[in-house]
């Protein structure tokens, strides 16, 4: 059954597990120091591991997605995956040749460890939730395969946060993947990502609600979900472009409302789409999750102690393949040129930069489902 209360959108023991599987994966070393023990994966999968395990394709989600990326909505799973157009029977990734497999990321807040989960001591992490970077989620994932026992993956499928990692793990653990498909990420964060999600933070930690991260059994227990629903419409601006929010909305007033009225009651459109984006989020995610994921996306950095980025890049074994977003503002094509002119050479050829020609931006990796597939086809071999 699932657990109600105003903290349903952080599952926990007890709810609705749907198509979630859970791993315990076990005390983690964190890249800063210090250990996270006890934790626990989340995941989920499709298809069939082969006899000798070397079809398994790790696929690995953007911020504000989950384990639930293919599969329709039901007990557990309000909304159907986000990636169900592209994963299946028959589907870019095939899951009659495939056994994917999708972790929800440490810091999540849809079954794996993360701050509004109960630690060890019975109580939610909250404020206590340490420091973790991308590469702290990669070492969860790595425990997570070991669990699996999968030697190597034979693809890695990475989005956005998703594409942090699959860099991380072409990098940090180049023995263990085969081909590495890399969609809409840039070597190192950039100092507009970092300054437009440390606003979003911010966003979150001003809200009166906020309780330095202890708000769990506070109050309603909603916490900072205003500040959250404001950390999402400046979050969301970016995944869509300029061009797409002026093609859909441009500055048209809310259907069967005015914006310009006397006592400020009307509303554009543009303002009701970010108003619905907003909404959505509070009822799946948890404010101190956003600000975890957040916290590592600033510090991605593949150069980091390993004497620069273009030292880490040539750690890199696998095949390559750069995907990047006609019209993608948070990550434009700059970075996606930069990672293909700093790739290794690959007995497979030149490592080539693959573009969704779309106008919604950042987001088209999601919105534009047969651009992603044709890619993926040949791209997974």
């Amino acid at each position: 059954m699932d657990v109600v209360g105003p903290w349903r959108s952080v599952w926990r023991p007890g709810n609705e597990p749907g198509m979630r599987r859970f791993a315990a994966v076990g005390d983690i070393e964190l890249e800063v120091g210090g250990t996270l023990p006890e934790v626990t994966v989340c995941y989920e999968t499709a298809g069939t591991l082969n006899a000798d395990r070397s079809n398994a394709v790790l696929v690995l989600h953007g911020f504000t997605a989950e384990s639930h990326a293919m599969g329709p909505a039901g007990p557990g799973h309000p909304e159907a995956g986000w990636w169900d157009d592209v994963i299946g029977p028959g589907k870019g990734i095939d899951t009659d040749r495939f056994f994917v497999v999708v972790p929800n990321v440490l810091g999540g807040c849809q079954g794996t460890t993360g701050p509004g989960q109960h630690g060890p001591d019975g109580h939610p992490w909250g404020s206590r939730w340490p420091v973790t970077t991308i590469r702290d989620m990669v070492a969860c994932e790595v425990a997570l395969a070991d669990r699996l026992g999968i030697d190597f993956w034979h693809a890695t499928v990475g989005m956005s946060l998703g594409a942090m990692r699959a860099l991380e793990w072409a990098v940090g653990h180049p023995e263990r993947v085969r081909h590495s498909i890399i969609i809409g990420v840039g070597p190192a964060a950039t100092a507009e990502q970092i300054a437009l999600q440390t606003v979003q933070m911010q966003s979150i930690t001003s809200d009166p609600a906020y309780e330095k991260g202890d708000y769990y059994d506070v109050g309603d227990g909603r916490g900072p979900v205003q500040g959250m629903g404001l950390a999402r419409r400046i979050g969301h601006l970016t995944y869509r472009s300029e061009l797409e929010m002026h093609q859909r909305f441009a500055n048209r007033s809310q259907e069967g409302e005015e914006a310009l009225t006397a006592d400020r009651s009307g509303r554009f459109a543009v303002a009701s789409y970010l108003d619905h984006a907003a909404t959505r989020l509070e009822r799946r995610f948890d404010p101190n999750t956003y600000l975890a994921i957040n916290e590592a996306m600033n510090h991605h950095d593949l150069g980091r102690d390993r004497g620069g980025i273009p030292a880490a890049m040539k750690r890199i074994t696998s095949q390559l393949t750069i995907v990047g977003m006609e019209e993608d503002r948070l990550y434009p094509i700059r970075l996606q040129k930069a990672l293909v002119s700093l790739a290794p050479k690959h007995p497979s050829g030149p490592v080539e930069l693959h573009v969704v020609r779309s106008v919604v931006g950042h987001d088209a990796f999601l919105t534009e489902s047969d651009a992603m597939s044709a890619i993926l086809r040949p791209a997974l071999g």
